[in-house]
């Protein structure tokens, strides 16, 4: 009896040890979920699997009813709510980043000030690079409709160079093939650029970052364990330093 007791108790402690939580997020919060996952893991003992892809792509696979147990994703979002994939009243807001430039270091820098001042380094630039927002990237999105909005859209046509990701964009960046490139402030990290800052909110709103627990989740719990992990006081410092704000 005592080896029987002591045999269970040891498989359900490996059970618990074995827990897993499958995530999904956008590319903009990846390197702030990869920095908070190891304390998650070691405050509960569940294991985290996080997936990554763009903003749009995103979206689809949580609307399709991809298995996955917290959905992070970003406004708007209605096709993922009447899809009844995601527990509407679990959402959480985790952070906000927005769309900034950067340049190789030691370059000139563009004036990011006003409206006006990004309009004119825009159209004085002779190269420029960008997540491509065809392939669904958010922030290349923003950008896109940004220059929409401004009027430049066409006449920047012969400078633009869209990469795959923000992470190619700021490597052109590094390797001095631009002038100068944009993306989420959180997806500047390639060696050899500098963050000049981010693009006024008038003209390009930063981002949102909403957190769920999916109606499919194998272990409810333990999804809304890691997502109010990700939404704590103590996920806040992770998320300045990824350059983004907490919260709404």
């Amino acid at each position: 009896m005592k080896l029987a007791a002591t045999l269970l108790i040891a498989a359900f402690t490996v059970s618990a040890q074995t827990k897993e939580v499958t995530l999904v997020a956008p590319g903009g919060i990846r390197a702030a979920i990869e920095h908070l996952i190891p304390g998650f893991e070691a405050k509960t003992g569940i294991h985290v699997k996080p997936t990554f892809g763009s903003g749009l792509g995103t979206k689809k696979q949580v609307a399709a009813g991809e298995a996955f147990d917290v959905p992070i994703i970003q406004p708007p979002y209605p096709e993922v709510l009447a899809s009844g994939n995601v527990v509407a009243a679990s959402a959480k807001p985790l952070a906000t980043v927005a769309v900034g430039v950067a340049v190789r270091k030691g370059s000139p820098k563009p004036d990011l000030s006003t409206a006006a001042a990004v309009k004119k380094s825009l159209l004085a630039a002779k190269s420029v690079s960008y997540p491509d927002a065809a392939g669904g990237a958010a922030a290349g999105v923003s950008f896109v409709e940004m220059l929409k909005n401004m009027g430049i859209w066409e006449q920047m046509q012969p400078i633009l160079n869209p990469a795959q990701g923000g992470a190619a964009a700021m490597k052109m960046v590094a390797e001095g093939k631009v002038d100068f490139g944009l993306t989420f402030l959180s997806e500047m990290e390639e060696p050899g650029i500098e963050a000049v800052g981010p693009l006024p909110k008038e003209i390009c709103p930063p981002t949102s970052l909403v957190g769920f627990v999916s109606a499919h989740a194998k272990d409810p719990a333990s999804a809304k364990a890691l997502l109010d992990y990700l939404s704590s006081p103590a996920a806040a410092p992770v998320y300045k330093a990824e350059r983004m704000q907490p919260g709404k």
